[in-house]
């Protein structure tokens, strides 16, 4: 049994807002929590995330680690065969 008087309130129903709109319910100390991000529209969650390739670092490391599709290995030899003959 709790001491009378110094736990926060607690809300078993509270809602989770995003963009104006309620994306779910939780329990918490608040009626509502505004939020930015939840995992609904979260691009790791939901399958959209793109990858930021600074200076060619992706590149870079998928030929490092021979992960480099057969598109981008067959302009690299093509590249690489033109460069030979000069």
């Amino acid at each position: 049994m709790p001491k009378p008087d110094i736990h926060p309130t607690w809300y078993p129903e509270a809602k989770v807002i995003c963009n104006g709109e309620e994306v779910m319910t939780t329990g918490s100390t608040q009626p509502e929590i505004h939020v930015d991000v939840w995992s609904g529209n979260h691009p790791f969650f939901t399958g959209t995330q793109k990858i930021l390739d600074t200076e060619g670092r992706v590149d870079r490391f998928m030929r490092k680690y021979g992960m480099a599709t057969t598109s981008d290995s067959t302009s690299e030899n093509e590249s690489s065969l033109k460069k030979d003959s000069n």
